[in-house]
């Protein structure tokens, strides 16, 4: 990612002390909306082709040949799967040698399908660390298409689940727990993944409506980002969440994902007392050695929507966008949770052992205090459709001028948003898992007697527009800046004073016109050496 280094001198230091004791936070507003102007497309950023595999590997074609090359793994091995439809009629892969991958040959995940077909219990097995699934579709499995286990003799450490599409579990899509006493299956990854139940698929589903998107027991130091999860819910009982860690889970990160029509969106546990993990540290003092069934952890930047008339008449309808039972010191940190229909909570938190900040939320409607006790600040309850892209088809991005727009706290926790774009964008970060970005977006860089503009276009202009720049003091205007071509992205205004604030306006001319205009105001101060973006 492009980076912005800035160089003090000792004696600006003490110059901006006595005299501009505000510039360090000024300066870092700009410099988080110079990280965003340079940043490269989520797509590019967050969910990236994984590389070229290295080491030894073993191309298979058919089920037999799959399962063959599974069974007689060695460490390092790259399994690749040509493209095609495998129906396993009962076969299942467990991959119990550590350091082993199984992904597609072509890396298109909806070429590659490993079909269960209700029959295989479940497709993937892990019981061995530092295994990758990557850029494959598994389906229909009886029971979970991914289980992940420590085995009665080690951890199952290093999991990474990377662009795999999961459609129709059985019961839970990607099932996570120790299966021996005092080994657990921990700092796994679950990333750039489609998980669906869908309506094809929800008869298939038992037991008093017993699946869910992510189930993890007693895992710790997990990470779940950037994945669609949607469908998760019957017409009679109550589906486990679209991600769900529970029974003494720990310091989990759930981040950037979108959460469809499900029953229950993210969860961090479940039960008032059982049978769950502890940890020798006490990682939560005030519980007195009561029951936690989660440790920690945060969620942050979450989409979580619903919109399904079907799933608002089911018998528990939209239940929870965001819940949290038993959690003690969790943090639920702007998530936007939006639903055509009332839920019963779009964030809640329960019993007595629940510790939770929840900020920077935007909600379509309630906070719900079950118990426990939550931090509360800056969140937006009963929040009007008109603030969205489209509320109803679950573009949950701001609209401009909505009131969540520069309203949220600065929080160490969040730099960024559902996108990836840094935050803040403007004057202070924005409420909710969206931050606000205009199609123009202009910033300036302070420098000595100088201003050095820089400006982001989400819309490309046509070719033959032109850009403009006026600046003013306030009392007298600079000369206008006429001309610049359509795909110019930086000037530098320089000659002027320092200490004295600036409004600059640019205006992108078509036919004489403006079709786009930002502004900001800037001060150019002495004694800053500025760098040029050194692009990485």
């Amino acid at each position: 990612m492009p980076l912005f280094v800035t160089r003090y001198s000792s004696l600006a230091i003490r110059h901006m002390k006595q005299t501009l004791r505000f510039t360090i936070l000024w300066f870092a507003i700009f410099l988080g909306a110079v990280a965003h102007a340079y940043a490269q497309s989520p797509t590019e950023t967050l969910c990236p082709p994984l590389p070229a595999p290295t080491g030894n590997t073993v191309t298979v074609d058919s089920v037999s040949a799959l399962q063959n090359a599974v069974n007689n793994a060695s460490a390092g091995d790259t399994i690749l799967v040509a493209d095609g439809i495998y129906n396993l009629d009962g076969v299942y892969l467990r991959i119990d040698t550590p350091n082993v991958t199984l992904r597609s040959a072509s890396g298109n995940r909806s070429a590659v399908v490993l079909d269960g077909n209700y029959i295989t219990t479940e497709i993937i097995q892990i019981v061995a660390s530092d295994v990758t699934i990557a850029d494959i579709t598994l389906r229909e499995a009886y029971y979970h298409p991914i289980h992940v286990m420590s085995t009665d003799t080690a951890d199952t450490k290093n999991t990474f689940i990377y662009n795999v599409e999961i459609i129709d579990p059985g019961e839970q899509a990607i099932k996570i727990n120790p299966a021996g006493d005092g080994f657990y299956p921990d700092d796994g990854i679950i990333a750039c993944s489609h998980i669906e139940l869908t309506d094809a698929g929800r008869p298939h589903i038992r037991n008093n409506c017993y699946t869910g998107g992510i189930d993890a027991h007693q895992a710790q130091n997990w990470v779940i980002r950037d994945n669609v999860i949607e469908g998760f819910w019957c017409e009679n009982g109550l589906s486990e969440h679209g991600i769900h860690l529970w029974r003494g889970s720990r310091d989990t990160l759930v981040a950037r994902n979108r959460l469809n029509n499900n029953a229950r969106g993210i969860g961090f546990g479940l039960e008032a007392g059982g049978d769950a993990r502890t940890y020798p540290d006490n990682p939560c003092p005030s519980a007195n050695g009561g029951y936690v069934d989660h440790y920690g952890g945060i969620i942050r930047n979450n989409f979580v929507f619903a919109n399904d008339a079907a799933l608002f008449a089911s018998e528990y309808g939209f239940d929870c966008g965001i819940c949290l039972w038993q959690a003690c010191g969790a943090k639920a940190l702007n998530n936007t949770v939006f639903s055509t229909a009332a839920p019963f909570s779009s964030i809640e938190w329960r019993f007595d052992h629940t510790e939770a900040d929840i900020i920077n939320n935007l909600v379509s409607h309630n906070l719900r205090d079950r118990g426990g006790s939550a931090t509360m600040q800056s969140n937006i309850e009963n929040a009007a459709a008109a603030i969205f892209a489209d509320a109803a088809g679950g573009d949950l991005h701001l609209q401009a001028g909505a009131a969540a727009i520069d309203s949220a706290l600065m929080l160490a926790d969040v730099s960024d948003d559902i996108d990836g774009q840094s935050r803040p964008i403007g004057a202070a970060a924005d409420i909710g898992a969206d931050e606000f970005s205009p199609a123009l977006a202009l910033t300036a860089i302070p420098g000595d007697e100088t201003l050095y503009l820089r400006w982001t276009v989400t819309a490309t202009p046509p070719v033959t527009s032109t850009w403009r720049i006026d600046a003013t003091d306030g009392t007298t205007a600079l000369p206008t800046v006429i001309g610049l071509p359509a795909d110019t992205r930086a000037y530098t205004l320089t000659g002027l004073t320092n200490g004295v604030w600036y409004t600059v306006t640019l205006r992108a001319i078509l036919a004489g016109s403006p079709f786009l205009t930002d502004t900001v105001l800037a001060m150019p101060v002495g004694n800053f050496v500025y760098l040029p973006l050194i692009l990485k």
